[in-house]
């Protein structure tokens, strides 16, 4: 175990609350559409962001990409690129059926492959030992919640229906935007790919005299910067589409800046400690460190979906379904952290 390990472990649980929590800025919004709030956020949190930390803290930063293999670079271009699609219908997803179903769907749905490859590809043997075979223990506890989540989530519907104006879901609109959410949970978990491939460009960039808490950076940016791509296109398209560019100029447009500003430093700030605590924890950081950062972004994105009304006038019962699978996730990490004792 790395003597930063609880150190690591507890910066990447504050990133899973961060991240979990990016998206209720856009609940304020008022003046712009998603399309506009998208854009501006994936201009700050994919590109402008993540390129200023980069040339901030990572030293050579030119001689360190020019220098090294092809796939180094390669691998985060290419999952962040495939990552970046998951990152738009995520935005959509949040629209049609709200923060607390949609973290909960995307996220769970993710952490297999998230979790599973990095510790098969790095260290295979570890699965069949006392910390792989309590992480794959885990996983059916996490499916569970997730099940529950969405038995909650269609019963919200069904019961909001009657109250216009209450429901935070269009009417008829959850199971195409469950649908979207798992198509963003099989090709979220790209992302994580990314950062973990991209291990050896950090090695590098700690060669090269980066600190060891910034040296992610040299990856994030490659493999965010890739993710902007789609975003951006698919924006663009729908403020053509629907003429709305000049909402930008329109009045209001100083706060709406503000909350997607707001969404862009959680969202980046989420990722990027997770890429220190992953790095700190050591050989498990992608693996034990990301199915900890996914229980905490369910629970903070659920403790913000219920503040802000999302689940206004449900049942008794309907709330029991989502308190229970609270509970699983909740017992998913407690389940997850005994593989540390051994």
């Amino acid at each position: 175990m790395s003597e930063h390990y609880w150190l690591g472990i507890t910066i990447i649980i504050l990133g899973g609350i961060a991240n979990g929590l990016f998206a209720l800025p856009m609940k304020f919004s008022r003046s712009w559409q998603w399309e506009n709030t998208w854009l501006i956020f994936s201009l700050l949190a994919l590109l402008v962001l993540p390129c200023a930390l980069l040339a901030g803290f990572v030293p050579h930063v030119g001689d360190l990409y020019r220098s090294a293999p092809w796939r180094l670079v390669l691998y985060p271009l290419v999952f962040g690129f495939l990552w970046g699609i998951a990152q738009v219908t995520f935005g959509l997803s949040i629209k049609a059926v709200g923060m607390a179903i949609a973290f909960a769907v995307v996220q769970g749905l993710q952490t297999p492959v998230g979790s599973l490859v990095p510790l098969l590809v790095f260290d295979r043997a570890a699965l069949f030992r006392p910390r792989g075979l309590l992480l794959l223990a885990s996983l059916p506890v996490l499916f569970l919640g997730l099940i529950l989540y969405a038995v909650a989530g269609k019963r919200r519907e069904r019961e909001q229906s009657a109250s216009p104006g209450l429901s935070e879901v269009r009417k008829g609109s959850f199971v195409a935007g469950l649908a979207i959410a798992a198509f963003t949970g099989i090709f979220g978990a790209n992302l994580n790919l990314g950062f973990a491939f991209g291990g050896g460009l950090i090695q590098r960039s700690l060669q090269w005299g980066a600190n060891p808490a910034t040296a992610t950076y040299c990856v994030w940016a490659l493999v965010l910067g890739a993710g902007a791509i789609p975003n951006f296109l698919y924006c663009g398209f729908l403020l053509s589409r629907n003429r709305r560019w000049n909402l930008f100029g329109a009045a209001g447009w100083l706060k709406e800046c503000t909350l997607s500003t707001g969404m862009a430093v959680l969202w980046l700030g989420g990722i990027l400690f997770y890429g220190i605590g992953a790095t700190l924890t050591g050989t498990y950081g992608t693996s034990v460190g990301f199915v900890l950062l996914v229980a905490s972004i369910l629970i903070a994105a659920n403790v913000a979906g219920i503040l802000s009304g999302e689940w206004t006038s449900v049942s008794s019962r309907t709330k029991k379904v989502l308190a229970g699978g609270m509970a699983a996730i909740l017992l998913s990490v407690v389940v997850l952290s005994l593989g540390n004792l051994f």
